[in-house]
């Protein structure tokens, strides 16, 4: 019988605390203040997150696990008869998972997250439900480049980046990035990514300022990281969560806004903060099914077919890498 669950791959945590302490020393030093979206993610950020998923104003979850499921028999027949090695991109807790896994021939899945003490949680949780199915879980920035575990061979490899992550990025980025998971993936691979559509401007306001305020807690959580595992000083009752709809970039911007004139150290760093001035920590990028397509052209990869709802909210698309064929 084969090992359900692996341990856990850290790729090095000491790198991961080292590319965070930069990238917050960097994004402060800024005349425009930003830190990456990735750094949300610590287990506190996760937990939030998957309460977000889980509000009335947040769409994207329900709609894409709705489109899964409509169209998981058509999506395996579409990978094929070969056993695949799933490689999920940000895992997180791996809701959606399943509905691929029960579709498609899978070999071993690999799930990538920053944060690795949630991954070990969730791997937990998908080992209980697949026993036989070899887990390899790699804690690492999925933005980068990753070997994944020897152990999952020469198996043809599917990457699953559900929950419109791919937004997250400036398109530039978002094509590096879809190259980086092209190398990480290998020749011969394919791609099951998810993208969030353009739609009212008030029920995508609402989706990021929700009325119980859990997105607010879930952005403002990243100025209490920074505090915790910076040796930061940031005033956080001097914080406000803000969500914006930038129609020329046609994207939802988060910050984090000073209510008031502020100073604070980070890492031994001074720092200052003007009333009304924010740090821009998170941009969601909308699609329409053409922006999506030329997005995974120009990061290595070709469309096969887009799946979506009935209200156009959301779509799902399945890509292979340019030069190669898609093989049963």
């Amino acid at each position: 019988m084969a090992t359900a669950c692996r341990d856990l791959i850290d790729t090095s945590r000491d790198t991961l605390r080292a590319q965070f302490r930069r990238d917050v020393l960097t994004g402060l030093s800024q005349q425009r203040k930003a830190i990456p979206a990735r750094w949300f993610y610590d287990h506190r950020g996760s937990e939030l997150f998957e309460e977000i998923t889980r509000l009335p104003e947040y769409y994207p979850t329900r709609t894409e696990t709705g489109i899964l499921m409509a169209h998981a028999t058509r999506i395996g027949r579409m990978v094929g008869s070969r056993h695949h090695v799933v490689v999920e991109f940000g895992a997180g807790s791996a809701t959606k998972t399943p509905l691929l896994l029960d579709a498609i021939w899978t070999a071993a899945y690999v799930p990538i997250d920053i944060s690795g003490e949630f991954l070990s949680e969730s791997c937990e949780a998908l080992a209980a439900r697949y026993p036989d199915l070899p887990i390899h879980p790699v804690e690492a920035d999925f933005s980068h480049p990753a070997t994944l575990p020897a152990e999952v061979g020469a198996h043809p490899r599917l990457g699953f980046f559900p929950g419109s992550t791919i937004g997250n990025m400036e398109p530039l980025a978002a094509a590096d990035l879809l190259r980086s998971m092209r190398e990480t993936l290998g020749a011969g691979s394919l791609l099951l990514i998810g993208f969030d559509r353009i739609k009212d401007e008030a029920e995508l306001v609402a989706a990021y300022d929700d009325a119980q305020g859990v997105t607010a807690a879930f952005n403002l959580n990243l100025a209490a990281r920074i505090n915790g595992e910076l040796d930061g000083a940031i005033p956080l009752d001097a914080l406000a969560h803000r969500a914006i709809w930038n129609d020329e970039r046609a994207r939802i911007e988060m910050h984090i806004e000073a209510t008031r004139d502020i100073a604070f150290d980070v890492c031994g760093t001074r720092f200052t903060m003007a009333a009304g001035e924010t740090i821009h920590t998170e941009n969601s990028h909308k699609y329409d099914p053409r922006s999506a397509d030329t997005l995974l052209l120009a990061g290595g990869w070709e469309p096969l077919q887009g799946f979506g709802d009935a209200g156009d909210k959301f779509m799902v698309i399945l890509a292979r890498a340019i030069g190669d064929d898609l093989t049963a």
